[in-house]
């Protein structure tokens, strides 16, 4: 079924199905305020007004004009100019959700293209063409340019693509700065790093109750009145989901009382106030990528009443902040999944076999899958340093403030495969040490955790090749198969 998109209306459920694969149309009633900008466009021109990047050059070179016999050669100019990008290919599913977003972007009707435009972009969305689109490139200011530039020329009918080509288009005044102008790119990759984290966080509920209970941790540190006074929205929210997790559990009953520890550590007893402190971070991120999607971020903007005004929307600010938070979340949810897993191995504080296997010594168990998980947490901070504050000059000191914006969401998805890699290790030493407390069992969602892990990776009984198992648990993860037993 497709999804049906309003242009400035666009929800975050939508943009999520569509990068799962939806089809895509528009809401009707697009097609009128954006031949109204491409009219006023045209006004403005006949009466000789200089109008950037449409009748003049671009960035420094702002000053000169362009005769009326050169402004279709300009435009074109711009896209194999600015097709500058280098490294690897974007994934083709976030190609896609980049496409969607300038083609929402140009259908708010204040960019002063044609209606064609869009409609180009929409057929090769309905074709399947995936344009290949370096990733490195944009520093995230004057829009995301080499890398919309070789989405642009796909349009043209030059660049390089997969899969079938729309008739190519002859583009008007503006419409290839248009094309190239925007935080379509970065806003893209920064959406498909919120969808990890969201999962994220809900699969680091689930794994941190599954170890709770293989530790024999207390749940009263999830107690709603503790959360009530101190009154931080996500921890209050995370503390009921863990709660929820983790009722009914005939393994808690068992250790209720008599149990002689006072207070488990605070890899178990904080975590409400670490993944409801992550959780708050993750939707302040989702609110500014919300309103990203649906914004216009080209240059000029034709506004109402068809005066066409330059400033500054390309630049990516807003974008490069939520991505350093969601790096942020994502960096401390390994990190106390890892502390987690130290824990389930340590026999003074579990109180489980060492290394959570039998005949120690002879078995290493889970000893150097806590080294691996040691690792990728280690990497994780790393590429937590934050982007947004990182600004080089660009296009002789003309842009000399930028986001840094696409690189900062690009360290998102190596962050979310290591983060994945990590509560995969976490859930099979859950479950491990889950099995050493058989007959007694957990909640249900724990059990349905439990049976998940199990599906994937036997009962660990002596060595063997631990990588198999890692790549199938995390597999299940990055699904979201363990997410969806986690209520937020």
């Amino acid at each position: 079924m497709s999804e049906r998109l309003t242009p400035g209306s666009v929800t975050l459920t939508q943009l999520r199905a569509v990068f799962a694969g939806a089809p895509v149309a528009l809401a009707p009633g697009w097609q009128a305020p954006v031949a109204a900008s491409a009219q006023a466009l045209a006004v403005r021109l006949e009466e000789g007004v200089p109008l950037y990047g449409v009748n003049t050059g671009f960035g420094k070179l702002a000053s000169t004009r362009i005769p009326a016999e050169g402004l279709a050669q300009l435009q074109l100019n711009l896209l194999r100019s600015h097709a500058a990008g280098v490294g690897a290919p974007l994934p083709a599913d976030v190609v896609r959700l980049v496409m969607v977003l300038k083609a929402l972007s140009l259908a708010r009707g204040a960019s002063g293209v044609r209606v064609e435009v869009v409609e180009a972009l929409l057929e090769m969305l309905a074709l399947d063409t995936r344009p290949v689109i370096p990733a490195q490139g944009s520093v995230g200011a004057s829009g995301d340019l080499a890398p919309l530039a070789h989405l642009a020329l796909v349009l043209v009918g030059e660049g390089e693509a997969a899969g079938p080509r729309p008739a190519p288009i002859v583009l008007g005044p503006k419409e290839g700065l248009a094309l190239l102008n925007g935080t379509q790119v970065s806003t893209a990759l920064a959406l498909t790093g919120l969808f990890a984290a969201e999962d994220a966080l809900r699969t680091a509920l689930v794994a941190g109750a599954l170890s709770t209970e293989g530790a024999k941790g207390s749940d009263t540190p999830f107690d709603a009145r503790i959360h009530a006074l101190r009154g931080q929205p996500g921890q209050i929210r995370a503390a009921a989901a863990l709660r929820a997790l983790m009722s009914g559990s005939a393994l808690r009953e068992s250790h209720r009382v008599g149990d002689p520890r006072v207070q488990d550590p605070y890899s178990l007893r904080c975590q409400p106030q670490v993944a409801g402190a992550c959780l708050d971070l993750i939707d302040q991120a989702a609110a500014m990528l919300g309103r990203e999607a649906d914004a216009v971020t080209d240059n000029p903007l034709v506004v109402e009443g068809g005066e066409i005004l330059s400033g500054g929307n390309f630049h990516a600010e807003p974008v490069a902040f939520a991505a350093d938070i969601l790096a942020l979340a994502m960096a401390e949810l390994g990190a106390i999944g890892e502390r987690r897993i130290a824990l389930l191995m340590d026999p003074v504080l579990s109180g489980l076999p060492a290394f959570l296997v039998r005949d120690g010594g002879l078995n290493s168990g889970f000893m150097i899958a806590q080294v691996t998980a040691a690792a990728l947490v280690a990497e994780n901070r790393a590429l937590a340093a934050p982007r947004s504050v990182d600004s080089l000059p660009t296009s002789a000191n003309q842009e000399d403030h930028v986001s840094m914006a696409t690189g900062a969401a690009l360290r998102l998805a190596p962050m979310a495969e290591n983060l994945a890699n990590i509560l995969a290790i976490e859930l099979l030493c859950g479950a491990q040490a889950l099995d050493f407390h058989r007959p007694l069992t957990s909640a249900a969602p724990i059990e349905a955790a439990h049976a998940l892990v199990r599906g994937g990776a036997a009962h660990w009984g002596e060595d063997r090749v631990m990588a198999p198992d890692i790549a199938a648990v995390a597999a299940l993860v990055r699904a979201g198969r363990f997410a969806a037993l986690a209520a937020l």
